[in-house]
């Protein structure tokens, strides 16, 4: 079906009356874009993130310099088309079987916050107060999360479609008066969307607190910021007492009286105090959700971290300090087309993958440094532009101070080449030789009798910047390597912190480090399932070492270093689009 839905862009042509074949045209489907209204945007006057408004001009003018590439060279444009949507065409057409969580999603970590009653004198311990809520709302803004939808948010568990860098959902339960009279103009100051879980017996009723009324719900329901889910009718304390008849009464009934009250589908349901079981989520799906949320307060996770659709897990307001820093929408898309992408921001993820976490840097340009002595990583990064850096190349050990590598090494900092050594150069042999260019990475099998020698790098890749041996490949050409590919390196498969970089799938330059011990093959597999294309192992051991931003990512002091794989700023975005225009 994809394929010739794909089939169709490129050849269903608009092509004006009176205009010759060949001429100047667009694309019917960019026409079709071109004359959809923009989406509708909540708009304040007093939102802090002005910013946003910059944003969207700037991709309005991205799209336009698209449009002028399209009716100049309309292949290069329909190809640009193609491999910016076939992707998401792509996952969108061929998501996880309901209610199963798509293996992509389950490595982003996405976190659900769940507020209940926002007041200004506190009653229990997880009562909020309006200043408190506001300083959360500003601390999300300040450390650049992106508030979500539900409707984002299940659409990525289905399929995997990566969301904002740094995404967050926020969820408010019960239908207390303070979410109308304090969270919802909160929410419209900062453009943030939230759902608000509703039982409906309160609604309109003090039953000990204040409760939101009908009119209220349907003004805030009319909102695009907010997502109204059924909380049941009466919150029992355990839906897993209930007999059948009360049962679907409480989940069915519910979202009848919601739909006919507010005017608008109900699609989600919230289990009242988390409590589920099979028998429950059934019939959450029998009465037609499309997914539900519980809570636990032993077992918090990330949406990812969920048993299913049926079970998507939050974290009590009172973790958000914790989980701000780890929040992460997930790995790009595959490309459908090969090649590079140079131009991505540099972005931070930390991820769990077969029970090994990992510190991933991805983005911005790949560069090496060939210091002239050796040094921790930041101390090297630090007189330089890269933003970011990992240990590089085996090293010689003789002396402490010794800047020699292990095989040749040329750097675009010093701009000099230095040879290996010709007595160790033949158990090289095999190895990955890595090569960069402004344009391309390429990971090729170092020949001692070839590569040895400036010239002789320059005959596989003529404007080479960078290059040096890495130790092993751990991931080629997507597939994870055998203990047979690591040949005579010493010790490969000893369970040690290990260093390593590549590209991913979406063309991408990525460096990282496993904060676990890991053996060579286990984090080859490892990487093939993080949508690594090609992966090369890096000085490992005492040696392995993450920075960014002037910081050390590792929880310790690794032995000083002489070379660094490097990520530097992408282009500016306005050469970019100088660039596309011409």
């Amino acid at each position: 079906m994809l394929r010739h839905l794909c089939q169709s862009l490129s050849l269903f042509r608009y092509q004006p009356s009176g205009v010759a074949a060949g001429s100047t045209w667009l694309p019917f489907f960019l026409l079709t874009f071109l004359a959809s209204p923009l989406p509708v945007l909540a708009q304040s006057t007093d939102n802090p993130c002005s910013g946003a408004g910059s944003a969207q001009f700037s991709g309005l003018m991205s799209g336009l310099v698209e449009a002028s590439t399209w009716v100049d060279e309309p292949a290069v444009g329909m190809e640009m088309l193609l491999a910016s949507l076939g992707p998401q065409l792509q996952s969108l057409l061929s998501p996880s079987p309901w209610p199963m969580i798509n293996e992509r999603a389950k490595q982003a970590k996405v976190p659900v916050l769940m507020y209940h009653d926002i007041l200004p004198e506190k009653q229990v311990f997880f009562d909020v107060t309006p200043s408190e809520f506001e300083h959360h709302l500003a601390l999300i803004h300040a450390q650049g999360l992106t508030p979500i939808s539900l409707d984002q948010l299940v659409t990525h568990l289905q399929t995997g479609l990566p969301l904002p860098e740094k995404p967050i959902l926020l969820t408010f339960d019960d239908g207390y008066g303070g979410h109308y009279q304090y969270v919802y103009p909160l929410l419209k100051k900062y453009g943030y969307p939230g759902v608000f879980s509703i039982y409906t017996a309160k609604v309109g009723k003090h039953l000990g607190r204040s409760s939101l009324t009908w009119e209220q719900l349907r003004e805030m329901a009319a909102d695009p910021l907010v997502t109204i889910a059924s909380h049941s009718l009466t919150h029992p304390p355990d839906l897993r007492a209930l007999s059948d008849a009360q049962l679907q009464q409480e989940i069915t009934e519910s979202k009848q009286v919601l739909e006919a009250e507010l005017g608008i589908p109900i699609r989600y349901f919230t289990y009242p105090a988390g409590f589920y079981d099979q028998r429950v989520s059934k019939l959450v799906t029998d009465a037609g959700y499309r997914a539900a949320l519980t809570m636990d307060d032993l077992h918090e996770g990330f949406a990812g971290e969920s048993e299913s659709l049926l079970a998507i897990k939050r974290f009590g307001q009172s973790a958000l300090p914790q989980v701000l820093p780890q929040a992460w929408g997930g790995s790009p898309l595959p490309k459908w087309f090969p090649g590079f992408d140079f131009q991505s921001p540099v972005a931070v993820s930390h991820t769990t993958v077969n029970q090994i976490p990992l510190i991933l840097i991805s983005g911005g340009r790949p560069m090496t440094i060939h210091a002239d002595s050796r040094y921790q990583v930041p101390e090297i990064l630090a007189k330089t532009s890269a933003i970011a850096g990992v240990d590089g190349g085996f090293f010689s050990l003789e002396y402490l101070d010794s800047n020699v590598m292990i095989g040749p090494v040329f750097s675009q900092q010093t701009q000099q080449f230095v040879p290996g050594n010709a007595s160790e150069n033949p158990r090289l042999a095999g190895r990955p030789l890595v090569l960069i260019s402004p344009q391309e990475v390429r990971f090729i099998p170092f020949d001692p009798s070839r590569h040895n020698t400036l010239a002789g790098i320059q005959a596989e890749m003529p404007n080479v910047t960078d290059a040096f041996v890495a130790a092993a490949w751990l991931v080629k050409a997507g597939q994870p390597q055998p203990d047979s590919a690591f040949g005579n390196l010493f010790d490969f498969n000893a369970e040690r912190h290990r260093a390593f970089w590549g590209i991913n799938k979406s063309g991408q330059p990525v460096i990282g480090v496993s904060t676990e011990p890991v053996g060579s093959v286990n984090l080859g597999e490892i990487l093939a399932q993080a949508d690594f294309q090609d992966a090369v192992m890096l000085d490992s051991g005492a040696s392995t070492s993450l920075a960014y931003q002037g910081s050390s990512l590792v929880g310790y002091t690794p032995r000083p270093v002489p070379h660094v794989v490097a990520l530097v700023p992408p282009f500016d975005s306005n050469q970019a689009c100088v660039v596309a225009a011409r």
